[in-house]
């Protein structure tokens, strides 16, 4: 209550020329809780008037307005509703009468009290006091002694008073600049009167108990820094009153602003002394082990120190006000010895993170020199494109990029490596978040950087800001500093006190893209999210410029995985003495889109990726049709075919919607290279009769009509059954089984297209029986002559080929 008081005399009473003497906190009777606080005041010129005035808080920010005043003359009665019980309730009539409670009963009966002691002094008017217990009315006027209002000795007044030798002082120093004022006794009467209540009530209420304080007072514990508090606070008021023009003349307030003074430098020492034994002592702390956080992979808490420090915050708004070199050095002190106890402890969790993520070996450490924090990663390219790691019971092969797989298989590789990264690449910013984030919000809230838009800043002397060698602060930077917002403070605060994040941040990313580069796209779409959420927190925050800055790099691996799979797929050698197939990175990239769309799912830069999915299937398409080209063991239809038929099968099932007109387009590449082998393939089982017919056709093209056709010497009835017979249903299905090989050794197992294929040829072959019968119908009518095999046979010579191999 005291520091409301004196927040309340400084900013409501104070610049109305009034005294606070009495206040009690009070809600209505009756209704819902909406604390306020009624307080009794006296003017501080005379004739001297006595109020009560009903103050609250506003709802919009941290400060109190004055809501209404009631003239003490006009209070008729105080109903204290039970004399022998404790109650906190009671009554005030006015012009009407005013209900209340108080938040207790003795706050309740010292404002009472208050209240009395007032009208006895100023007004002794007949103010009735029904169910006040009349011990406290007695209590409050001891016979010969000064009446003491509030229970507060700042507050006392007094009847009357002998002068002492240091105001017969003063008064003589007034009359020598006030001897006009002589003549009239009058008005020097009244102008005496006005500069003693000054004197008395502005510079006369430093009690001895706040001298004591600001002398001696326990800095250590809760009590003591509350008392030293309500000192520094009673201090600041006692200095900061406006004097009137004369009053610096006056001896005593020249002895009151040196005793001031004095108290100031004395009570500023202690307290700086007392905190920098503070800030230095836990710079030193080493009791947060790296053992004690290596299991979980967890930084240390430093919520209790914050928590300890905040008791002072008030303290060091004072001596921000009244001591600026001592707080700035404070802050100096604060951010050096913090930068070292934050770099010991991160630089601690990040090589834990680093021997997790790496795996706990000789042999992992060996490959990727994890030796202290600097993050210098040695071993050599060719080490890292087919990394092995030592596990509790297994050996397992990890890739660094999609074409570095070998003839492993889907299920071969290592999702278990890569799931673990995620979860320790999470694990590390997790943690880093809520530190970040409690110290800045510790740091505004202790150095009082959230208040006021420009102050000069609390730095070093010396900036390592670039983590370069520190050089003084010019004088220009200073000036552009103390134009700075305070959010700018605390951000260079915090770059200094966790200057070796970002360098530790990248030192890990850099390790995990060595290991495998599938983890930029972990890395990205954590390393986003958590960019995202510290925007959204605070923007300019040293965490969401940190993370931003380290996306970057995420990002700049991320494109250059992407990159580095292309020029893969451009290198590509195929054998040429086998058959080509699936080529591996068609394989490749449908292993990645599954992987991208996992990790992708509901991320914020999915637009980064369906950029790469343009890139790469663009890349895809160029090199399947590159490779179809250069073969030589497998026709370039069925390459085309069947990878063509892989990827619009990837994109169909994956639904990617950005590749939509690529999966059409993978769609049409795949049917027509599929009708073009199919028919280059069918033509050879009957091809003297393919070759008839197509003469019959060049002969009808050239004018012969139809049915004269036969009379052509070498296309007569005679020819034509003689190439009939050359293909008895024996011979074409031995020529379709002749072709079913040859189809299967075209074709790859993966993809199991060979039915397909077969379908389709069935599909063909009668397409082109039927073609036979009707140019023999046409061209050779009433010949009864016929295929020397049906149709219905040509479909169990399919079948039966089909299920024979």
């Amino acid at each position: 209550m005291t520091a409301i008081k004196h927040a309340l005399q400084r900013d409501i009473f104070t610049p109305n020329d009034e005294r606070l003497l009495g206040i009690v906190n009070v809600c209505k009777a009756g209704k819902k809780k909406k604390n306020c606080f009624l307080c009794a005041t006296v003017t501080t010129e005379r004739p001297v008037q006595v109020k009560v005035v009903k103050v609250k808080k506003s709802d919009k920010g941290d400060f109190y307005k004055r809501q209404l005043t009631w003239e003490l003359r006009d209070l008729t009665e105080v109903d204290a509703k039970d004399a022998s019980k404790e109650n906190p309730e009671f009554d005030l009539h006015f012009e009407k009468v005013y209900r209340w409670v108080a938040s207790s009963t003795a706050e309740k009966n010292s404002f009472i009290s208050c209240i009395w002691k007032l009208n006895q002094r100023y007004l002794r008017k007949k103010v009735e006091f029904v169910n006040v217990s009349s011990q406290l009315l007695e209590e409050s006027v001891p016979s010969g002694e000064s009446q003491s209002v509030a229970g507060g000795d700042e507050d006392a007044l007094d009847d009357y008073q002998e002068l002492s030798t240091r105001e017969e002082q003063d008064i003589e120093g007034m009359m020598e600049v006030c001897e006009d004022a002589i003549s009239n006794a009058e008005a020097f009467a009244e102008q005496l009167s006005r500069e003693l209540q000054v004197l008395d009530g502005n510079y006369m209420d430093l009690s001895k108990g706040h001298i004591r304080a600001l002398q001696e007072g326990d800095l250590m514990s809760p009590k003591g820094i509350e008392a030293c508090i309500n000192a520094s606070e009673a201090l600041s008021q006692c200095m900061n009153v406006a004097l009137r023009p004369g009053h610096e003349k006056l001896m005593a307030v020249t002895q009151q602003q040196l005793l001031f003074a004095e108290l100031r430098d004395t009570f500023a020492r202690r307290l700086t002394n007392h905190l920098n034994n503070v800030f230095v002592h836990q710079g030193h702390d080493q009791s947060s082990t790296l053992s004690q956080h290596t299991a979980e992979l967890t930084l240390p808490k430093h919520s209790p120190l914050h928590r300890d420090l905040l008791r002072y915050a008030k303290l060091m708004e004072w001596l921000k006000n009244t001591h600026r070199e001592k707080y700035e050095g404070l802050s100096r002190t604060y951010v050096d010895y913090m930068s070292r106890l934050y770099e010991r402890e991160i630089k601690d969790f990040f090589e834990v993170a680093k021997i997790k993520m790496a795996g706990t070996t000789k042999e992992a450490k060996g490959k990727f020199g994890l030796h202290g924090s600097s993050g210098k990663l040695t071993g050599s390219t060719s080490s890292l494109n087919k990394l092995t790691v030592q596990g509790a019971n297994s050996r397992r092969s990890q890739s660094s990029s999609l074409l570095d797989m070998g003839n492993m298989s889907a299920s071969d590789l290592d999702v278990a490596d890569r799931t673990k990264f995620d979860k320790i690449f999470e694990q590390v910013l997790s943690e880093l978040e809520p530190l970040c984030l409690a110290e800045q919000d510790f740091i505004s809230k202790f150095f009082k950087l959230q208040q006021h838009p420009t102050v000069t800043p609390p730095l070093p002397e010396t900036e390592e800001l670039d983590g370069g060698t520190p050089s003084r602060v010019a004088p220009q930077a200073e000036h552009r500093h103390s134009l700075s917002s305070e959010k700018d403070l605390v951000r260079l605060m915090m770059n200094k006190i966790f200057q070796s994040i970002e360098t530790e941040l990248n030192s890990l990313i850099a390790l995990g893209d060595k290991i495998d580069s599938f983890n930029s796209l972990y890395m990205l779409v954590k390393m986003s999210h958590h960019v995202w959420t510290a925007e959204n927190v605070d923007p300019a925050s040293y965490l969401s410029t940190t993370l931003g800055n380290v996306l970057v790099t995420v990002k700049r691996n991320f494109d250059k995985c992407i990159s580095g799979q292309i020029r893969q797929m451009e290198e590509v050698k195929i054998s040429k003495k086998s058959k080509v197939g699936i080529l591996l990175f068609v394989t490749n990239f449908e292993e990645f889109a599954e992987l991208a769309e996992t990790i992708f799912r509901n991320a914020e830069r999915r637009g980064d990726l369906d950029k790469a999915y343009v890139k790469l299937i663009r890349a895809v398409f160029v090199n399947v049709e590159k490779v179809a080209n250069e073969s030589q063991k497998t026709p370039r239809d069925v390459v085309m075919m069947e990878n063509f038929h892989k990827i619009f099968s990837t994109l169909s099932r994956l639904k990617i919607s950005c590749l939509d007109s690529e999966r059409r387009e993978a769609k049409h590449k795949y049917t027509d290279h599929l009708q073009s082998y199919v028919i280059n393939s069918l033509g050879q089982p009957l091809e003297k009769l393919n070759h008839f017919f197509e003469g019959v056709e060049a002969r009808v093209a050239q004018g012969v009509r139809e049915e004269e056709v036969s009379y052509q010497l070498a296309f007569n009835k005679q020819e034509l059954r003689k190439v009939i017979k050359e293909y008895p249903g024996k011979e074409v299905k031995k020529g379709l089984d002749n072709l079913y090989k040859k189809v299967d050794k075209h074709l790859c197992e993966e993809e199991s297209l060979l039915q397909v294929v077969w379908h389709s040829m069935q599909d063909e072959f009668i397409r082109q029986y039927k073609h036979f019968e009707d140019l023999i119908g046409r061209c050779y009518p009433g010949s009864g002559i016929t295929m020397e095999f049906t149709i219905q046979d040509m479909l169990e010579y399919f079948s039966s080929i089909a299920q024979s191999h």
